[in-house]
């Protein structure tokens, strides 16, 4: 049998074991000097001996279970309050976050209309149409942020669904170079499909959502690309149930200590160059939920002046299609 301590030693036992066991004897040699019964007999100092340890055994024992179940519960008492001072910490900087997001468009909107209403401005048309236009881009931007949040947080809860369906992920890398062509001539970036052994690559999964992650991530990876740089999306196995498909570009890269915290809401490596290149500040964080919701895996690699690489993995088909409850 296996005890719950190893045998050390401890003084605190042994003390504790010493001074009961020689109290108890000395009130058993009290005992038989009034009862004039032999004191000094060798199995009194034998019972006596095996009174020590059995004691000692006990109180060594308990103490152990004591300090490691105290141990214990300090330790769960400072992860709780690591947790919930992360908790805060994330909760604040959130809050901070979406204020900032939303602070931005809003007061554009409130200074165009505000110059429409006070500056007189209304009376030309060509001004008026001008500030009207601009303040509908804020509108626009709001609308951008909320409905991703709204989105993020159905899948947070878990009322989100995943509908599967057998699909060509070729067919569908084509359909967003087709949709980001501009886009992606505008920023002088080229883009590439790669590694084509087979063009009949099916995969299990949701099609919308996929055609989501796929555009936020070329999308991401045009913006932030070098000038006349690429980006490149190649298909390849990943095991005998899986392929990965991967987001290759060769521009600034992304420092290392910024890959963790890449996919938070709202986390910005270069906060007011980010904002200049547009967007909500919520892509990313919406593509690692779609793929977890799909119970599949994403990676990030990047190195500073050589690009970055995103790469998730998707399910070869199955027999039948099916729709999964997050």
């Amino acid at each position: 049998m296996k005890l719950p301590f190893k045998l050390k030693s401890n003084p605190p036992a042994f003390r504790a074991s010493l001074y009961i066991t020689f109290t108890a004897f000395a009130l058993d040699f009290i005992f038989k000097l009034v009862y004039n019964t032999n004191p000094e007999s060798e199995v009194s100092y034998l019972l006596t001996f095996i009174y020590f340890l059995i004691l000692f055994l006990l109180i060594r024992i308990t103490l152990e279970i004591f300090i490691r179940t105290y141990i214990k519960n300090e330790e769960e008492r400072r992860s709780e309050i690591n947790i919930l001072k992360d908790q805060e910490n994330y909760r604040r900087e959130f809050l901070g976050n979406i204020s900032h997001e939303l602070k931005t468009p809003l007061f554009t909107i409130q200074g165009y209309i505000l110059t429409l209403v006070e500056g007189g401005a209304l009376k030309d048309k060509k001004v008026r149409d001008k500030y009207l236009r601009r303040a509908a881009k804020g509108v626009d931007r709001i609308i951008s942020i909320v409905k991703d949040l709204d989105l993020i947080t159905q899948f947070e809860s878990g009322i989100k669904t995943v509908d599967r369906s057998e699909f060509n992920i070729y067919e569908l890398i084509v359909n967003v170079f087709d949709l980001l062509e501009f886009e992606s001539e505008k920023n002088n970036i080229s883009l590439k499909l790669e590694n084509i052994k087979d063009p009949l690559i099916y995969v299990n999964a949701d099609q919308e959502r996929i055609l989501q992650v796929l555009t936020n991530l070329i999308v991401n990876s045009i913006k932030y690309g070098s000038n006349n740089g690429y980006t490149k999306v190649l298909v390849e196995d990943y095991n005998k149930e899986k392929v990965i498909v991967r987001v290759i570009d060769n521009g600034e890269g992304i420092e290392q200590e910024h890959l963790p915290r890449l996919f938070e809401r709202f986390y910005r490596i270069d906060k007011n160059r980010s904002r200049k290149k547009g967007g909500s500040g919520l892509g990313l964080s919406i593509v690692k939920h779609i793929i977890e919701a799909h119970q599949e895996e994403i990676f990030v690699e990047s190195k500073i002046g050589k690009g970055t690489e995103f790469s998730f993995t998707l399910q070869k088909p199955k027999t039948s299609s099916t729709k999964i409850e997050i």
